[in-house]
């Protein structure tokens, strides 16, 4: 790992220690998670590392190898309002974290993402390998559920990202060769073992080589968007619905949705299409991996794409491209964009026999669409792999 070699050429000695996250891909269950719905993920083998040690000061100092610029703040003094850097979110989970537990150790630490930013969660990963880093130098022990809810805590108050818990659940929950299936609505989840007998897959990542900052781009205003429905759904069938901040489309029951639907804005309509149908394809995505139909899940993932295009309207010029050319390439069971789509990777889970087929193809189809991007795109395959090991 390169953050051990440049923590020894920064700090002269080897570091305590280094925390890992893995990062995530959801195939099925995008865009849902903020407003309660259920979601399929996956951890993968690529992540987050930090190698760190502690100090005994309080004094937190951090260098990214992804950014240039070094970070430095004390635990019981941090900036209350965001920097507007890299180093926010971990701002943010030492805020949360010394409102849950007394903090008096800092680190130095050095911090690196094995794949590009941008589509695979690395917000969230980078903010779950840093708490696990700053909870070892505290001695302070969390159970899954308290790191899930700090690390989105972190990016929902500090950095100000609308962002559900998939992210956070799929990277401590999964485990290798298994699919999660998560209802955020109460955190009840299943680990589901495909059957011996079903199809290879291994899964691609395709990055676009445009990088994404969610809370600049509109992804706050699409969850807005689906509360809105849902205020407007319940107030159509005379439901209560309380405050704005707290309702969300799982409140809201299928029948109500169909009879209702019709009379909603068009841009609401299309975010509580996107959410029901999406709802739906997790339920029959889990059941395709339970029997082993890759080919089904696969066409699942297609479909989950294509409603995150045209109901749920997001996805960059340069994601929508690669999804195009991921849906008629020989060996793809099924893809579509990762994360929330404004810029970033696409996803999917391809045959290992077309490998090398899809890798060229894509590459070259992509790349007569977007030249300027040659040297930027990159390839790489992935595996699953387990969550956080607490």
């Amino acid at each position: 790992m390169k953050c051990e070699d440049k923590f020894y050429e920064i700090y002269h000695k080897e570091p305590a220690s280094v925390a890992f996250c893995p990062y995530r891909i959801c195939p099925i269950g995008a865009h849902v998670d903020h407003n309660l719905g259920k979601i399929t993920g996956l951890a993968i083998d690529k992540g987050i590392h930090v190698a760190y040690h502690p100090k005994q000061n309080g004094v937190i100092e951090l260098c990214s190898l992804q950014f240039e610029k070094r970070a430095q703040w004390h635990v019981r003094s941090v900036f209350d309002t965001r920097q507007n850097d890299w180093a926010d979110y971990l701002r943010g989970v030492t805020i949360q974290l010394s409102n849950r537990y007394p903090l008096s150790v800092g680190l130095c630490g050095v911090i690196e993402g094995s794949l590009p930013i941008g589509g695979l969660s690395s917000s969230a990963a980078v903010c779950i390998s840093f708490l696990r880093a700053l909870c070892d130098v505290n001695g302070i022990h969390l159970d899954p559920s308290e790191i899930i809810g700090i690390a989105k805590a972190a990016e929902n108050e500090y950095v100000g990202v609308s962002c559900g818990k998939l992210d956070q659940s799929c990277e401590v929950y999964s485990r290798k060769d298994r699919l999660l299936y998560l209802d955020t609505r109460d955190d009840s989840f299943e680990l589901i073992e495909m059957p011996s007998s079903a199809k290879p897959y291994e899964i691609a990542i395709f990055f676009s080589g445009v990088e994404r900052n969610l809370a600049g781009s509109g992804f706050n205003m699409r969850v807005d968007e689906c509360r809105s429905a849902a205020y407007a759904l319940k107030a159509f069938a005379g439901m209560e619905y309380g405050k704005f901040a707290e309702t969300s489309l799982r409140d809201v029951p299928v029948d109500v949705y169909d009879r209702y639907r019709d009379s909603l804005p068009e841009n609401w309509r299309r975010r509580a299409d996107h959410f029901f149908s999406e709802c739906a394809r997790v339920e029959a995505g889990a059941e395709a991996w339970r029997r082993g139909d890759v080919e089904e899940y696969g066409r699942l993932i297609f479909e989950s794409g294509h409603s995150s295009i045209y109901s749920y309207e997001t996805g960059s010029p340069e994601l929508k491209g690669i999804y195009d050319i991921l849906t008629r390439t020989d060996g793809v069971y099924g893809g579509r964009f990762s994360g929330a789509g404004f810029k970033g990777c696409c996803m999917a889970l391809i045959d290992p026999s077309y490998r090398d087929s899809i890798a060229e193809s894509v590459e070259s189809e992509y790349l007569s669409q977007f030249p300027a991007l040659r040297g930027k795109y990159s390839f790489h395959i992935c595996h699953s792999a387990d969550g956080v090991i607490i």
